[in-house]
């Protein structure tokens, strides 16, 4: 059986010492060098790369490595992505709509993945080895580590499970916890297929309870508000707001700190609320 040869991005360089280089030129293209190239032939390589932040400029980089991998005579190779990017555009809203998520695991299939690696995944809704669009998805769950470390935060008292959605239901059910309806708004236009959150809906019973909020992702903050409102409004202990992928974009934190007494997620992302690493998991394949 052939050796498994590790390949690491520099982009993955928080949790693993890169052994790919990866460059710019002044005029902005990418410059890629494997300097274990040699060792790639008849080998089964496992590539660690993330594709976001600046997920277009890391998916084009990842074509051209895969490609070259291929080339070389890799046997198969597994690539490692944490967050795949483009995975909440898997349905089409409006008429000609690309979904992204669909055509991007398509693309990787084309391009010589046998097998994506990524964790919580928000269009699977469940954990283990799937297919989708032809292309083989092994995805793994943060959910049981972000739910030992609010035991820290909460300092051992009990503590309530809640999923701000449907989306979130696989990441709660197993520790006991509730799911709410994310209600949305009328689409406004034609030319971007999103909704504003007008509410999440759903009786909670947590007056005087601790919670934390559950979900795959921390995106622009919308919906974990809307929940927090919620859950203060019904008497609410302590609040902590967790999620796998941290994108905390624009203002949310600022947002969530009126009503979160915590808010942390993994490294899946790099950024600053990263209390959790996937890398014993990574560790592990």
């Amino acid at each position: 059986m052939p050796q498994t040869l590790r390949l690491v991005s520099p982009n993955f360089s928080d949790i693993f010492e890169p052994n790919i280089e990866i460059g710019r030129f002044p005029d902005g293209d990418s410059h890629i060098k494997l300097p274990q190239i040699a060792e790639v032939a008849g080998k089964d390589v496992l590539l660690f790369h993330r594709l976001y932040p600046k997920q277009n400029t890391t998916l084009v980089t990842l074509l051209f490595i895969l490609d070259t991998l291929r080339l070389a005579g890799a046997k198969s190779i597994n690539l490692v992505a944490p967050y795949l990017p483009y995975a909440r555009q898997d349905k089409q809203k409006l008429e000609g709509e690309v979904m992204a998520a669909r055509s991007l695991c398509r693309l990787l299939k084309t391009a010589g993945v046998h097998k994506l690696i990524t964790f919580d995944c928000h269009f699977l809704n469940e954990t283990g080895l799937q297919e989708f669009e032809g292309l083989k998805i092994e995805n793994l769950s943060m959910g049981p580590e972000l739910v030992k470390y609010a035991g820290e935060i909460f300092k051992g008292e009990d503590f309530e499970i809640i999923g701000p959605d449907d989306g979130s239901r696989y990441l709660v059910e197993g520790h006991g916890g509730k799911s709410l309806k994310k209600v949305r708004k009328e689409y406004e236009g034609a030319k971007v297929a999103y909704r504003d959150v007008h509410e999440v809906a759903g009786d909670l019973d947590v007056k005087d309870k601790n919670v934390l909020i559950l979900d795959d992702m921390i995106s622009s903050g919308s919906t974990m508000v809307k929940c927090l409102e919620k859950l203060a409004a019904a008497g609410a202990k302590q609040i902590a707001c967790t999620a796998t992928h941290g994108l905390f974009l624009f203002d949310c934190v600022d947002k969530m700190k009126v009503f979160a007494t915590d808010i942390f997620a993994t490294d899946s992302i790099a950024n600053p609320h990263a209390k959790v690493s996937i890398k014993n998991q990574l560790e592990n394949l």
